[in-house]
């Protein structure tokens, strides 16, 4: 039990990549005052068990993370923690490369609008629900692309898929 608790709070550090806090939330919390263990919530406790007795070594900052995944965590459904579960063990078999090219990307796309944000979204959600064979299929075509080729893809499928201006009342 005490391993499934510590892989949660482990988690809630390191596979929060589609959840953690945009640069600007993390830089505000730099030089912020610690986080008190007796200040957490019993929620949060329950989660955080694990590292009690090094939390007060901890940076401010990780504290302040820990707590807010923590917060986080208590509020998710059995579902949702089966899906942080799984995302820390694909994160554990990530070498060092990968894991800084993710970190990488999740920087560009914050900064990115937020009207694009959200049609990345819509994209990665309707590329979920294709059957997995056409995932797959459609992954290996990108896969064998130049980078040119993308791009031009990337164009492509941004005309046809660009929502039409709103009709004028006339």
């Amino acid at each position: 039990m005490k391993a499934a608790l510590f892989a949660a709070a482990f988690a809630l550090c390191c596979v929060g990549i589609a959840h953690a806090a945009p640069p600007a939330a993390v830089a505000a919390t730099q030089g912020a005052a610690p986080v008190a263990w007796s200040t957490l919530t019993p929620e949060q406790q329950h989660v955080l068990a694990p590292m009690q007795k090094k939390w007060n070594t901890m940076p401010p900052d990780r504290q302040q993370r820990l707590a807010r995944g923590a917060e986080r965590w208590a509020k998710m459904t059995p579902a949702q923690r089966q899906r942080a579960r799984q995302r820390l063990q694909r994160w554990r078999h990530l070498n060092t490369q990968q894991r800084e090219q993710i970190r990488k990307r999740y920087e560009a796309f914050q900064k990115l609008p937020p009207e694009e944000q959200q049609q990345i979204r819509r994209q990665f959600e309707a590329f979920q629900k294709l059957p997995p064979a056409k995932r797959q299929e459609l992954l290996k075509r990108w896969k064998q692309m130049t980078p040119e080729q993308r791009a031009a893809a990337r164009e492509r499928w941004q005309q046809q898929h660009q929502a039409a201006p709103p009709a004028t009342g006339g």
